[in-house]
This record gives structure tokens, C-alpha cells and sequence, in this order.
């Protein structure tokens, strides 16, 4: 009986052990009191610098409102977007929500919620080519030049259904956008809600704005795999601002408002 009392006890122990090893993003952010979320702050209207240096945005609002119902702060941490996988998985923040598509190849490494919004990749092309390109088809081909933000599905994209095009990707949007409007570039490859913005602010009447979606593409966070209390609590936290008109609220104020676009000049 002491044999068996000594083995249960250990077995208690460590399953004691693993439990508290397994502490979820959410459950330490809580503890800690602060939510620490890795964002590239450069996908407008999600997250972007403002001319105070301010990080602001749709999912910026998004996350402010999920810290609040945990009862703690928003810390947002600025990382390159194509680091940022391997810094969430060295513990440089709770979780990734930085407009990032869920695909499968990230599935892989990631656990993601259930998305917060749908978009899909369009184009920038140059105005001159108005007639010439109607659809990323016709961009396949050798005398074309392409560009995007490097470590995005607009790579991906670029790389997998316009592979014959030459393609130069850049650590920013706004570099990548100014390459099409300076004629270096034919077309720029990029989420539709980054377009609608970039092509009234950057365009200078150079871009047209290809504005069907060619892909479809769920927005969600991303977190550590095996964090399943984390997600549960994201998910319910989704559903609840979606049904009592915080979304809405937060959606159309970045969507169906430019009034933000002062805030950036």
C-alpha cells in the first residue's frame, strides 16, 4: 500500500507539473497583467504608427477590447513581420496580431483562433497598364515586374500563381507601393483593405486599383501550439464582440470612416 501511495503521489506531482507548465498565453498575460502582442505596425487600417507614434488600427481596437475583458493592459511589441513567428515562439510576446493570414503551412507551427475578418489579395498595377492588365493572369509572364511585403501571402501569392513574373519583395508596404508609382514596378500584390487605402494615399493618380479579390484568405491570431485554453478564451471572446455590436463598432470606424487617414499625414 505504501509502494502504491508513493506512486500515486508522484504521479500527482507531476501531473501538478505539467499543468502549470502548460499555462497558457492568456492565463500569463492575466497573471502579469499585460497583454503582449507581436504586430508589424505598417497594414493599414489594422495596425499602423500614427504621426504621434501611437500604434492604432482595426485590430489594434480588437485587442484592446480583448484586454479589457481580461482586466489588464495592451502591449503592443514591434517586430519585423517575417521574424515574427520565431520571436512568438522564443516567448518575446503572448501572441501574434499582425493581419496574419491563416494558411495551413503556419497552421503547422501555429495554433490560430478563428478568424476576425476574410479579405483576399489584389493588385496595384501602374495606370498605364490600364488596358493591358485586368486580372493577376495577365501579369504571368517575363516582362512583368511584381512587388510585395516580404514574409506576407502577398509573396506567397506572387511566388505561386504569378511565378513567371519577376518578383522583389520589400520589408514594407509603403517602399513596395512607391516602386509601382515610381514605375519601377508593374503591379503591386496585397490584402484588399490595404488597397482601398494606399491607392487614394500613395497613388498620386499614378495606381489603378484592381479591387476583385483573387483569394481568400481568414485574418486570425496566432498562438503557440497546444495552447487550446488560450484559444477557447480568444474564440468565446470573438463571438461575444460579435453579437453585441462592439465588431461593428470597431469595424466601421476603420472601414466605413477615413477620418483615421488625418492622423497619419
Amino acid at each position: 500500500m505504501k509502494k502504491y501511495l508513493s506512486r500515486l503521489l508522484v504521479g500527482v506531482t507531476a501531473l501538478v507539473a505539467v499543468s502549470a507548465a502548460q499555462a497558457g498565453a492568456i492565463e500569463d498575460a492575466v497573471k502579469r497583467g499585460t497583454l503582449k502582442v507581436g504586430m508589424d505596425p505598417t497594414y493599414m487600417p489594422f495596425q499602423m504608427t500614427n504621426k504621434r507614434g501611437e500604434i492604432i488600427g482595426f485590430e489594434v481596437d480588437i485587442l484592446k477590447a480583448m484586454a479589457k475583458s481580461m482586466g489588464v493592459k495592451l502591449e503592443t511589441v514591434s517586430t519585423a513581420y517575417d521574424g515574427i513567428i520565431p520571436a512568438l515562439l522564443t516567448d518575446k510576446f503572448d501572441m501574434i496580431g499582425s493581419g496574419m493570414t491563416l494558411t495551413q503551412e503556419r497552421n503547422l507551427r501555429l495554433n490560430f483562433s478563428e478568424p476576425f475578418i476574410v479579405v483576399g489579395q489584389t493588385l496595384l498595377i501602374r495606370k498605364e497598364l490600364a488596358g493591358e492588365i485586368k486580372t493577376y493572369k495577365d501579369l504571368n509572364n517575363e516582362k512583368y515586374r511584381i512587388t510585395s511585403k516580404l514574409g506576407t501571402t502577398g509573396e506567397m501569392v506572387s511566388k505561386k500563381l504569378i511565378g513567371k513574373a519577376k518578383y522583389h519583395g520589400y520589408d514594407n508596404e509603403q517602399e513596395a507601393v512607391m516602386d509601382v508609382v515610381n514605375g519601377k514596378a508593374d503591379a503591386f500584390v496585397y490584402d484588399a483593405p490595404y488597397n482601398v487605402v494606399a491607392v487614394e494615399k500613395a497613388g498620386a493618380g499614378k495606381l489603378l486599383f484592381l479591387e476583385e479579390p483573387f483569394t481568400y484568405e481568414p485574418l486570425a491570431f496566432g498562438l503557440k501550439k497546444g495552447d487550446y485554453d488560450s484559444i477557447n478564451f480568444i474564440n468565446n471572446f470573438l463571438h461575444q464582440i460579435k453579437h453585441d455590436g462592439t465588431y461593428d463598432r470597431i469595424h466601421d470606424k476603420w472601414f466605413k470612416n477615413k477620418d483615421w487617414l488625418k492622423e497619419m499625414e
